[in-house]
């Protein structure tokens, strides 16, 4: 199974430059985070606080959906899905 990962310009400094990452055998987001340190030492801290959840000031999203409106990073993922990295944006 393999899941594509969009990876933000902020975070691409942990993959070689890269926009765009493959996941293999990762069955839910959170396989999908810790395979992401693995391939990427380093980017599990800049998407996760200290008690291993997504920070605050960054979105998920599986396939468009965002995954606090699923199940979070208990969030099934599927041979071909799409997983988006997005930081949040604040102005006023």
């Amino acid at each position: 199974m393999t899941v594509k990962v969009l990876i933000p310009t902020p975070l691409q400094k942990f993959t070689n430059n890269q926009a765009t990452i493959e996941c293999v055998g990762s069955s839910n987001v959170d396989e999908l985070i810790n395979a992401l340190e693995t391939n990427c030492p380093g980017i599990k801290s800049r998407i996760c606080d200290e008690t291993g959840k997504p920070r605050r000031f960054l979105n998920l999203y599986v396939n468009s959906e965002d995954i606090r409106f699923l199940e979070g990073t208990n969030t099934s993922l599927q041979d071909g899905d799409e997983v988006s990295i997005v930081p949040a944006v604040a102005g006023g």
